[in-house]
């Protein structure tokens, strides 16, 4: 297999039909992806079936991978759920690779002890206008307007110094929030599991429908092999983890997988699709999307 790595966080590997794939560096993500990416590094290490294609794998900020979907790119890519129903005319959700649980929502943190958003000036900041976490906040806090967005990154680091009054808390920073002396003023997933009762979903794969069935199921497979990997011997999957992980140690990494990832990350199911339906629903009614997602089932959509 031939391997280019032509940009730190772009990679190729296999023979075949080029897939152009976008998934994030969050945690969940390159150990779901673990094996195709230490396949792309080390190919004369890895005996790793990349399906009979070529994949061209670009790691990416969750926003800039939700901007660049929406402008057209990736012929498959993770993207948040909130962004999925912006192009659900155009893309299926595949059945593989979700996250969405229980007890995983984004954290709505501040500086101070006890804070809540009161008034309409108290600044936010999110990690992406269309991503699950703005979308939360603006189901469950409709009357706070002052938001802005920034690179997940950035959220925790500004509250610190003052420059907002609220920030969403997104991917590794929710284990390591109270280490940075933040406080947590409300948790968007458990808002959302008692006004649902359902998972929550927050992003998940999602492919270009001019793509043949065939293709959808052949690239599923091949996802679900390296994930099932992954999850066979989880430690094995940390080198690819580390490359892109914003927090470096082991224990907090893990803790993320042991969150994010779930048999809804192996397969959707109903419950999964019950979820997300929930959500698309919840999104219409403050005119935060309209098309109804489809769902790629082997030969058929839903």
């Amino acid at each position: 297999m031939n391997s280019i790595q032509s940009a730190p966080h772009e990679l190729r590997i296999g023979e075949g039909p080029e897939l152009h794939l976008g998934i994030s560096t969050c945690p969940n993500d390159t150990f779901a992806f673990s094996r195709l990416l230490d396949a792309a590094v080390s190919p004369g290490e890895s005996l790793f079936d990349t399906g009979g294609f070529t994949w061209r794998i670009e790691l990416l900020d969750i926003d800039e991978l939700n901007q660049r979907l929406l402008a057209g790119e990736f012929d498959l890519a993770k993207t948040s759920f909130h962004a999925a129903l912006l192009m659900a005319d155009e893309t299926q959700v595949l059945p593989v690779g979700s996250a969405l649980g229980f007890g995983v929502g984004p954290l709505l943190l501040s500086a101070q002890n006890d804070a809540k958003p009161q008034t309409k000036d108290q600044i936010t900041l999110c990690p992406g206008e269309h991503t699950t976490a703005h979308l939360l906040f603006r189901l469950f806090y409709p009357d706070s307007t002052s938001v802005r967005q920034v690179v997940f990154s950035e959220i925790m680091p500004a509250l610190q110094r003052s420059e907002a009054d609220f920030g969403v808390c997104i991917h590794e920073g929710r284990f390591t929030y109270a280490e940075s002396g933040l406080h947590l003023a409300a948790d968007l997933g458990n808002l959302w599991e008692n006004a649902t009762q359902r998972p929550l979903p927050l992003g998940g794969l999602v492919m270009r429908d001019r793509h043949a069935p065939a293709t959808m199921g052949a690239a599923c497979e091949v996802i679900r092999r390296s994930l099932q990997s992954a999850r066979l011997d989880p430690d094995s999957a940390l080198p690819a983890m580390r490359r892109y992980a914003q927090e470096m140690d082991d224990s907090v990494l893990m803790q993320h997988v042991d969150l994010y990832v779930n048999d809804w990350t192996v397969d959707l199911g109903s419950v999964g699709q019950e979820a997300l339906t929930t959500l698309s629903e919840m999104a219409q009614e403050v005119g935060l999307g309209s098309a109804k997602l489809r769902f790629f089932c082997g030969e058929t959509s839903l």
